[in-house]
């Protein structure tokens, strides 16, 4: 099945919708792909760059309702510096955040950029391997970002306030592909997996 309009997939109680430029969403056996083409990003720079109106990455979001967690295992087609696959939350125009499976530039690492007009940047820790799960969770207008390497334990990588009470309750989330200086990049999302709930605690792992 592919993503022309909105997709449904059984694991979410929400359907998908494609924003930005094209990412050829495909849904088959479990598995989401997607790809981004050349050159296709979504970050603001902070340190004052004039502004690229055009500077966009293909996207498939939908409106989940109360708590939440989302899961995806996430394998990107690393080949250029910055490639990744992402988990993407948009809560306004310049108000979004990433969590990031990126090559970045040389070791696949984990990465988050929370956007407030402009956008931040941040490592977490490298992944030995082609894969990892991500995990964006909400309770109430704080945010939170988790990866780990087996699906099993997760590491707490940041926790956040998005927007006004209202904005952080009607946030779309899901999937976006980027590749900043590559010529594209493909990525799978699989294990795809939604809980209604925000996780017991932040940091024991859980």
């Amino acid at each position: 099945m592919t993503a022309t309009g909105s997709l449904t997939l059984p694991e979410l109680p929400f359907p998908l919708r494609p924003y930005g430029p094209d990412g050829h969403w495909s849904y088959q056996d479990g598995v989401l792909t997607g790809r981004a083409g050349p050159r296709q990003d979504r970050f603001v720079p902070p340190t004052g760059e004039a502004l690229d109106p055009a500077s966009d990455a293909p996207r498939l979001l939908g409106a989940p309702e109360g708590d939440f967690q989302l899961v995806a295992r996430v394998t990107p087609g690393f080949a250029a510096p910055f490639d990744a696959g992402v988990l993407y939350l948009h809560v306004g125009e310049r108000d979004w955040a990433k969590l990031c499976f990126e090559r970045s530039p040389d070791l696949p690492t984990i990465c988050t950029v929370v956007t407030r007009g402009r956008s931040d940047d941040a490592n977490a820790f490298v992944v030995d391997g082609p894969a990892v799960w991500l995990r964006i969770s909400r309770t109430g207008a704080a945010f939170a970002f988790h990866a780990s390497t087996d699906g099993e334990r997760w590491t707490f990588v940041r926790v956040f306030q998005l927007g006004d009470a209202r904005q952080a309750q009607a946030a779309l989330v899901g999937f976006l592909a980027q590749s900043p200086r590559g010529e594209g990049c493909a990525v799978a999302f699989d294990r795809i997996a939604y809980r209604p709930a925000w996780p017991t605690d932040l940091r024991d792992g859980s």
